[in-house]
């Protein structure tokens, strides 16, 4: 009889295996990035546009305080980044951003209980971020605010106040009140917004003997401590969800306050 010898081979099985393993380490690998990684770059990516976004607010205050120096009709046009794009070849989110013009009648810059006031208008940005931190701008009274969602106002650039204190304390205080057209007063989505701005016209009064100096916004914990930073401990301080109100205490308060008007529009094109 002739003896049959079967030999195996798993030359092949082993292959397969080898295979197998080199896709679980790449799958590995690439969940790693996906989960761990790639979320810290989106977050240094938004946190980055924050800061793009303050050096832009930055450039456009400076702007329109040129254009109240000046007194210059002549539009300037300033940049403002919304958001962010995805990476590529990853599964990320978009930041989005709004930019509007507010001039709602509940902010305002209230003077001995009504007898003068003033708009209190602002330009703001509001971000929606995927993996940082939302924090809101506003260019309001002159000054540059921050908010974020979980925490209280800053005053990140102060208004235009100049402060003496002599036997009266003397305040001047330069305030933009801005104008916008209804369909230019907003715009959203990540890409780049443009903001045109030109100088109307302004005035000034002159308020002597000030009692009551009172702002309502929608960030006060800022303006309270912008205004303790000017005035420090020369005056009384009252501060609200929505307002704050600072009254004399031993000095009279003699007030200066110069008030010009912008047109600020939103998005392209151009309404003269």
């Amino acid at each position: 009889m002739q003896k049959r010898v079967i030999i195996s081979k798993n030359y092949a099985v082993a292959g397969v295996i080898e295979a197998l393993l080199l896709v679980a380490l790449v799958s590995i690998v690439i969940s790693t990035i996906q989960l761990v990684y790639i979320p810290q770059i989106m977050e240094q990516r938004e946190a980055e546009h924050m800061d793009d976004v303050s050096n832009q607010f930055s450039t456009l205050k400076s702007m329109i305080d040129l254009q109240a120096i000046t007194q210059s009709e002549a539009p300037i046009s300033s940049l403002i980044t919304l958001g962010s794009r995805e990476l590529p070849y990853f599964i990320t989110a978009k930041a989005f951003g709004e930019v509007l013009i507010e001039d709602s009648d509940d902010w305002n810059i209230n003077i001995d209980y009504g007898a003068f006031k003033y708009d209190l208008t602002s330009i703001t940005f509001i971000a929606y971020n995927s993996y940082f931190v939302d924090q809101t701008y506003a260019l309001e009274g002159g000054g540059i605010l921050v908010k974020q969602t979980d925490g209280k106002s800053v005053m990140r650039a102060d208004p235009s106040i100049a402060v003496v204190n002599g036997s009266d304390i003397d305040i001047k205080f330069n305030l933009p009140i801005f104008i916008s057209y209804p369909s230019k007063n907003s715009t959203f989505g990540y890409g780049k917004c443009v903001i045109r701005t030109n100088y109307s016209e302004g005035d000034a009064d002159l308020i002597t003997t000030v009692d009551s100096i009172n702002i309502s916004t929608q960030y006060p914990n800022a303006w309270n401590e912008s205004l303790h930073n000017f005035l420090g401990k020369n005056v009384n301080y009252e501060k609200g969800e929505k307002y704050v109100e600072i009254t004399k205490k031993d000095k009279n308060i003699d007030l200066t306050i110069k008030y010009y008007y912008i047109y600020v529009q939103v998005g392209p094109g151009w309404i003269k």
